[in-house]
């Protein structure tokens, strides 16, 4: 799909092609489509960028609120959404030890107990030991440092998503 035929999609389809980039948050893409017509792809995802920036800290955090929880119980009750369980499961997440099920278990406890909000990393750019490293160092930040640090991964996977929705 080239950078024309997205702006000429219909609003109603544009947001139904693209509300799935934002776990479980279209109101990013609902909002960005109305900053059509998009140069490129890289003016999408800026304006796409845009308007969580623009939302303040409370719908930021919503946002990061309604991503899952890594080996969570989303991925064993099989309720996470097709793109995280894929995702999850190109790190090998749905196929932990129970030794690294423990792992995972009580450092996404500590960091929502920090932070009030799911861990997040692109987990596709990554492995479980990158994972947990990270995990780890990231328990190390305060709080504004770690709303951007999970930002940033967001617009790692909302840029992998939609390169896979176009290709």
């Amino acid at each position: 799909m080239t950078i024309d035929e997205i702006n000429a999609l219909p609003e109603a389809a544009f947001n139904e092609r693209f509300g799935f980039l934002f776990e479980h948050s279209p109101w990013i893409v609902e909002t960005a489509a109305k900053s059509r017509p998009f140069a490129d792809l890289d003016a999408m995802e800026s304006a796409m960028n845009a308007v969580i920036e623009q939302a303040g800290e409370d719908a930021q955090i919503a946002l990061l609120r309604a991503h899952p929880e890594l080996a969570g119980k989303a991925a064993m009750d099989k309720t996470l959404t097709d793109a995280s369980a894929a995702e999850q499961a190109s790190a090998g997440l749905d196929r932990l030890t129970p030794q690294e099920y423990a792992t995972f278990h009580e450092r996404n406890d500590a960091y929502r107990a920090k932070f009030a909000f799911p861990f997040i990393i692109c987990v596709r750019l990554t492995d479980k030991a990158g994972i947990l490293a990270a995990m780890r160092a990231r328990l190390g930040n305060d709080r504004p440092a770690e709303i951007a640090a999970a930002r940033g991964e967001i617009a790692k996977i909302v840029h992998l998503r939609l390169g896979d929705a176009l290709a």
